[in-house]
């Protein structure tokens, strides 16, 4: 087997869905040695900020001379990128040995039991696991679960610390049409002892979270209650409270109001694990950790002249968050978005959020096997200069106005990232 062939056995699992539910991994991680159980792991789940919360932690953990794996989704530029150590994709090698080591053991499974075949992110978390588990000994890993948390395929393992960054509406034909049904699926990743760093804005969720951490006896601590944010509008800059700890003056290299929440939570987690003897931690660095972290797709510019922005906001929360970041950073410029997106989100209100920003409004279509459209997007935009682009790449190449805005699904950001690369 070479590297493509095992791309495309893993991409041909695409066909099989979205399966909800853990029965599957653990009948796989059972039958391979339950590689799960040799690491030394961190849950981070949530409707939004779950990638950026895991790079401020892993950059904050490999400048106090950690070790750090990370599986995160989707990929950006790259495959390999899902699966990393230190910022650093594993090797094309290194799939191939995980393949060959995890599509026996699905086939046994398909074989020998009614539980049916494992999805993709089913086959690529379960080389995760054995990756970490098995062959590369690593000081911590950084699960990022996939869609939503109390049957996604990640939780599966006991962490050390878990995260919650956010409960936002999202995957609402599997997880529930209210934020307190989102909270219930969420809540299925606190574990009994486990601590749970957590931001949640709505009350009824937010009292849900705190009765199953008492369930569990777990310990909670809350963004807005215990970590206080105070920040300095003009100076660009935040401090950070929690505790006994107090750090002024921390600066980011990411945009928005939000991306210092991901931060607080990143850092208040850390600090948890430097308090419980599971991580000793140089808070100096911790902090020179947290503001070098740069995520890509996420307020990333790309071009200077003309400025190009590629966001991957793919849900109404984090387009919210992309709307108030925008105002904020780049209210003196004339903003034409260029918008795409998959099924299954909602498209009205992301549109109608963006069109308050947008002088011009495009909409387009990219190669994806659930991408929506021209057609279905253009439908429901409600501006008067809106138009439909049928090459995107074209578009760009081509694009003379002042400030250009991608954005939409993280999938289409993808794709974007990697044509300015070809480039």
């Amino acid at each position: 087997m070479n590297y493509k062939d095992g791309l495309d056995w893993i991409h041909e699992r695409i066909k099989f869905g979205i399966k909800p539910g853990v029965r599957r991994m653990e009948w796989m991680l059972g039958r391979i040695g339950n590689p799960e159980k040799n690491i030394n792991g961190i849950h981070v789940v949530g409707t939004n900020g779950k990638g950026s919360t895991v790079s401020y932690m892993r950059h904050a953990l490999n400048h106090n001379d950690y070790s750090v794996g990370t599986f995160t989704s989707p990929y950006i530029e790259t495959f390999n990128e899902r699966i990393s150590v230190d910022g650093q994709a594993i090797s094309d090698d290194d799939i191939v040995r995980l393949v060959e080591i995890v599509r026996p053991v699905s086939e046994d499974m398909e074989r020998e039991t009614d539980l049916g075949t494992a999805t993709e992110f089913e086959i690529i978390t379960m080389m995760m696991f054995v990756y970490f588990g098995r062959l590369r000994s690593v000081d911590f890993v950084i699960v990022e679960a996939g869609l939503g948390a109390q049957n996604d395929s990640t939780n599966v393992f006991e962490p050390i610390m878990t995260v919650l960054t956010s409960i936002g509406l999202d995957h609402t034909n599997i997880l529930g049409d209210t934020l307190l049904d989102i909270a219930k699926d969420k809540s299925g990743v606190i574990k009994p002892g486990i601590p749970l760093v957590f931001s949640v804005k709505d009350d009824s969720a937010r009292d849900y979270i705190h009765k199953v951490l008492d369930d569990n006896h777990a310990r909670g601590i809350e963004l807005g209650r215990d970590i206080i944010l105070v920040r300095d509008a003009e100076e660009g800059e935040f401090q950070f409270q929690y505790g006994q700890y107090d750090f002024p003056d921390i600066q980011l290299k990411m945009a928005g109001r939000h991306q210092e929440e991901n931060a607080a939570l990143a850092i208040a987690a850390l600090l948890e694990l430097h308090d419980n003897d599971k991580a000793m931690l140089d808070f100096n660095k911790l902090i020179h950790g947290i503001e070098a972290m740069t995520w890509p797709g996420r307020i990333e510019k790309i071009q200077d002249e003309p400025l190009i922005v590629l966001d991957g906001a793919h849900n109404n929360e984090a387009v919210e968050a992309l709307v108030d970041t925008i105002r904020k950073n780049y209210n003196d410029r004339k903003i034409s978005v260029l918008f795409s997106a998959i099924e299954g989100k909602p498209l009205a209100s992301m549109v109608d959020m963006l069109s308050v920003i947008a002088d011009e409004f495009n909409v387009t279509h990219f190669d994806f096997p659930k991408a929506l459209s021209i057609k279905e997007i253009y439908e429901t935009v409600n501006h008067p200069d809106k138009h439909g682009v049928s090459d995107y790449k074209r578009f760009m190449e081509e694009f003379d106005g002042d400030m250009l805005l991608v954005t939409g699904s993280l999938y289409f950001i993808s794709e974007v990232k990697k044509y300015f690369n070809n480039k």
